[in-house]
């Protein structure tokens, strides 16, 4: 069996032709990435925790980001079903952010939608308990949000599939944030995962 051995630079720091390309895919990867996990934490807010990247060294002796993460607080908000609904909609929209969501980004946006729907629920039986609804400070009953009379809008014209619920872990008090794969590493990054 013969050994590989790896082509080093000549020591005037040039690289070669294959050993550059893997530099400029390493780059452009590192963007990217950057890029898809810095969406998430803009959108996400206060429930957005700090990203954390995977790193491969290139030929040039830099590291480049070629995965990463961000972890995002999706737990509802017990005993007010309004607020979980706002906090779930800036969830979904933190995990379709990027510009090209993965598919566990898809996941939580499904998973976030399944939690406000609950808090929906939860929300219409606590009004149908009240008997009149939600009323304010000087008696006239409150409007819902426009955005949830468009969810709720959405909710009757297509029911919630009870399989959406499980698409994923049930506890989202965290999540990944997979960056989608670039083309130009698909034999570089040797490793699963983001």
């Amino acid at each position: 069996m013969k050994s590989r051995r790896l082509a080093r630079p000549d020591p005037a720091g040039r690289l070669s032709d294959e050993e550059q390309a893997r530099v400029d895919a390493l780059k452009a990867r590192d963007q990217e990435v950057r890029a898809h996990e810095r969406a998430h934490q803009m959108v996400g807010g206060q429930y957005a925790g700090a990203a954390s990247y995977t790193f491969e060294q290139g030929p040039d002796g830099r590291s480049y980001a070629v995965g990463g993460e961000v972890p995002i607080d999706a737990s509802e908000i017990k005993g007010d079903p309004e607020a979980t609904i706002e906090k779930m909609e800036q969830v979904k929209a933190a995990a379709l952010a990027p510009v090209e969501p993965s598919g566990q980004d898809r996941k939580v946006a499904a998973m976030a939608d399944a939690k406000a729907a609950q808090a929906r629920a939860e929300l219409n039986r606590a009004e149908d308990e009240g008997g009149e609804g939600e009323r304010g400070t000087t008696g006239e009953k409150l409007q819902p949000s426009l955005s949830q009379q468009i969810a709720e809008m959405r909710d009757t014209e297509t029911p919630a599939s009870p399989s959406s619920a499980s698409t994923g872990p049930a506890d989202l008090t965290a999540y990944a944030a997979q960056a989608y794969r670039h083309p130009a590493l698909a034999g570089i990054v040797s490793h699963g995962g983001f």
